[in-house]
C-alpha cells in the first residue's frame, strides 16, 4: 500500500512539472514570435549597410582612413560573450560558454565584455579580466542599449585600447536551429560584402555629395551600433526558440514518465488486489475446514 501511495505522489509531481513546462512553452512561443519578427525586419538593413560600406571603401581606395577601419596586430582583444539572462533553454548558454572557454586561450591579452546574466555568473568565478557585465539586457532589447554598448566599443577601439573586438553568440536560424557564431566586430571589415557594384563588366562610378569620407564618418559608427543591435536580437530570438524546444521536449518526456508510472501503479494495484483476494479465499477455506 505504501508503494501505491508513493507512485501516486510521483505521478502528481510529474503532472505538476508537465503543466509548468507547457506554460513555459506557450510563453516562449509568444515571445519568439515577436523576437522573430524583429530580427527578420532588422537583417535586410544590416546587409545593405554592409554593402554600402564595401562600395564606399572600394571607390575611396587608399584615400579612405578611419580609426574603425584600421587593422592592427591582435595583441589586445576584447571578446564579447552573449548569453541569456535565464536558464531552462537546453544547451543554449552552455554552447556559448564552451566556445568562449576554448577561444580565450588562443587570444593574446584578452578581456571580456559579458552580455547576459549566465555569462556574468559563469566568468565571475574565473580569474579573467572582465570589462563590464550586463545582466538585464534581454528582458527588452532596445536600440538605446545597443547604442550605449557600441559607443563604448567605438571609443575604446579608436583610442587604441583594443586591437580587435570579437563576439560569440547564438544566431537565430529557425525555431529548431540556432547557429553558434564567432565573428569580428572591429575593425570593420570594409573589404567584405558585395564589393563595388558592376554593370556590363565595368565598375560603376559614383559622385558623392558630401564626400565618401564624410559619408563614412557618419555611417561607420551607425554600422557598429546596428551590428550590436542585430546580435542582441539574434541572441534573444535564439534563446526563446531554444527554450520553447527544450520545454516541448520536457513536456513530452514528462508524459512518457507519467505513462510508465501509471502502468506501474496499475500493476502494483492489481497485484495488491490479487493478494487480498488470495488471503480472503484462504481464510474462507480455513474456516470451512
Amino acid at each position: 500500500m505504501a508503494n501505491l501511495i508513493d507512485i501516486r505522489r510521483r505521478i502528481r509531481s510529474v503532472k505538476n512539472t508537465q503543466q509548468i513546462t507547457k506554460a513555459m512553452k506557450m510563453v516562449a512561443a509568444a515571445r519568439l514570435r515577436r523576437a522573430q519578427d524583429r530580427i527578420l525586419a532588422t537583417r535586410p538593413y544590416a546587409l545593405e549597410i554592409k554593402k554600402v560600406i564595401a562600395n564606399l571603401a572600394a571607390h575611396a581606395g587608399d584615400r579612405l582612413k578611419h580609426p574603425l577601419l584600421e587593422v592592427r596586430p591582435e595583441e589586445r582583444v576584447l571578446l564579447i560573450v552573449v548569453t541569456g539572462d535565464k536558464g531552462l533553454a537546453g544547451s543554449f548558454n552552455a554552447n556559448v560558454l564552451r566556445r568562449a572557454t576554448e577561444t580565450i586561450p588562443r587570444l593574446k591579452n584578452v578581456e571580456l565584455l559579458l552580455l547576459g546574466s549566465k555569462g556574468v555568473a559563469f566568468f565571475r568565478r574565473r580569474p579573467l579580466k572582465v570589462r563590464k557585465g550586463y545582466t538585464t539586457l534581454f528582458s527588452n532589447v532596445t536600440y538605446a542599449q545597443a547604442e550605449e554598448i557600441a559607443a563604448d566599443l567605438r571609443e575604446s577601439y579608436a583610442a587604441g585600447g583594443y586591437d580587435a573586438v570579437r563576439v560569440i553568440y547564438n544566431k537565430f536560424k529557425s525555431i529548431i536551429s540556432q547557429e553558434l557564431t564567432e565573428e569580428r566586430l572591429l575593425p570593420i571589415p570594409a573589404g567584405e560584402g558585395s564589393g563595388a557594384e558592376t554593370q556590363g563588366g565595368q565598375t560603376r562610378e559614383y559622385l558623392f555629395e558630401p564626400s565618401a569620407a564624410e559619408i563614412l564618418e557618419e555611417l561607420l559608427p551607425r554600422y557598429v551600433t546596428f551590428q550590436v543591435y542585430r546580435i542582441l536580437l539574434e541572441s534573444q530570438a535564439a534563446e526563446h526558440a531554444a527554450r520553447m524546444t527544450a520545454s516541448d521536449s520536457a513536456t513530452k518526456n514528462a508524459g512518457e514518465i507519467i505513462d510508465r508510472l501509471t502502468l506501474r501503479y496499475n500493476r502494483a494495484r492489481q497485484a495488491a488486489i490479487t493478494t487480498e483476494l488470495i488471503e480472503v479465499v484462504s481464510g474462507a477455506n480455513a474456516l470451512e475446514g
